[in-house]
């Protein structure tokens, strides 16, 4: 039986140059590797050429680089483009695809390119209205799997802001969160500014308050409804950590300087779009420093969730400015491709479920 290898990819510098001193080179080797990795978005471990050859293929026998390449790209008729990667899962080695796939969207506005990177395939959250919850949960990604999302998209050079808000939970997947998140941000790795990165939540206990304690990235929580047992039969996550118990545990952290708060809400027709349910967006979020982004909701297979017209849209964004909550209405992107929010699924791609 041949030996798991693993991916050099997602490794922190310490453990790059763990790497190398193990093999018996010198600890800066460990430097060398973490440039060719993510300065240089090197593909195979031939390619770190001034690492001596000797060197290089005894790093082969137990490690590959951790990059795969897209197995499918659509572009939409807005510019919008969404990628299907392999999925390798936390734990499981770097042993190749196994039929596990996830989607990353690429969205263009202007001067700006934001990248929607995927944590996991599917999701555990059981969310109503979102296509992933329907899928079931499949897997974590490792940090190699989350960081190739970045490393492997042909406008990856151009890229202005990454949110986690693809498939799956980042706080059910936290650990390879923080370590993807780590090394975009180090000096040792891309280098990216965290005030660049937005990394959303339903809100999981104890998992949401490690990542305000442990990232400085910008938080984005889906709210969806204000009112308790609505967001409950909505967002089964609900029951876990209620949402009034995550603005409370917001409310302990500064948002007024550089890190930003944001709020998620899709707007349901005839469901959470009243002035009633404006009123308490409003109450919920008095005094915190943070913005709500209102979204329209695209209709799935299976609901009767529809969504709100323009004019209720506007009616909503309206109050609560009023209100003093900075509100805007997300434009939808990507939507003849299924690659506009709560869309992505890959199901029907899953070989081999865990």
């Amino acid at each position: 039986m041949s030996k798991e290898k693993l991916s050099l990819l997602g490794m922190t510098l310490d453990e790059l140059r763990a790497v190398a001193t193990a093999l018996g080179a010198p600890a800066f080797v460990g430097n060398q590797m973490a440039s060719w990795l993510y300065g240089k978005h090197v593909e195979t471990i031939d390619g770190m050429g001034n690492l001596k050859k000797e060197l290089r293929e005894r790093l082969k026998e137990s490690y590959v680089v951790g990059r795969q390449a897209a197995a499918m790209m659509q572009q939409s008729a807005d510019g919008t483009v969404k990628y299907l990667f392999p999925a390798t899962m936390a734990g499981e080695g770097r042993g190749g695809a196994d039929g596990r796939y996830v989607e990353t969207v690429m969205i263009p506005d202007g001067d700006r390119a934001t990248l929607c990177v995927s944590c996991q395939v599917g999701c555990r959250m059981g969310c109503v209205f979102c296509q992933t919850g329907r899928q079931g949960f499949q897997g974590n990604l490792d940090a190699a799997a989350i960081l190739n999302q970045v490393a492997g998209v042909a406008e990856r050079d151009h890229l202005t802001n990454i949110v986690f808000m693809g498939q799956g939970e980042p706080m059910d997947n936290l650990d390879n969160v923080l370590r993807a998140t780590e090394v975009l941000t180090a000096p040792w790795g891309y280098a990216w500014s965290p005030r660049r990165i937005t990394v959303s939540s339903v809100g999981v206990k104890e998992k949401l308050k490690r990542f305000l304690d442990e990232s400085e990235c910008h938080v984005a929580i889906s709210l969806h409804s204000p009112l308790p047992p609505q967001r409950l039969a909505l967002m089964p996550a609900e029951r876990a950590m209620g949402i009034e118990e995550v603005v409370e545990l917001l409310r302990q952290y500064d948002f007024a300087h550089q890190r930003r708060l944001s709020f998620e809400y899709i707007v349901f027709g005839g469901v959470n779009d009243s002035p009633a349910h404006a009123r308490a967006v409003a109450r919920l979020l008095r005094g915190l420093d943070c913005r709500v982004n209102l979204i329209r909701f695209h209709d799935i297979p299976g609901t009767d969730l529809h969504g709100a017209d323009e004019a209720t849209m506007l009616r909503l964004r309206d109050f609560l400015t009023r209100s003093g909550v900075f509100t805007t209405i997300r434009a939808s992107r990507g939507q003849d491709i299924d690659a506009a929010c709560g869309l992505l699924n890959t199901k029907s791609l899953a070989l081999k479920d865990k």
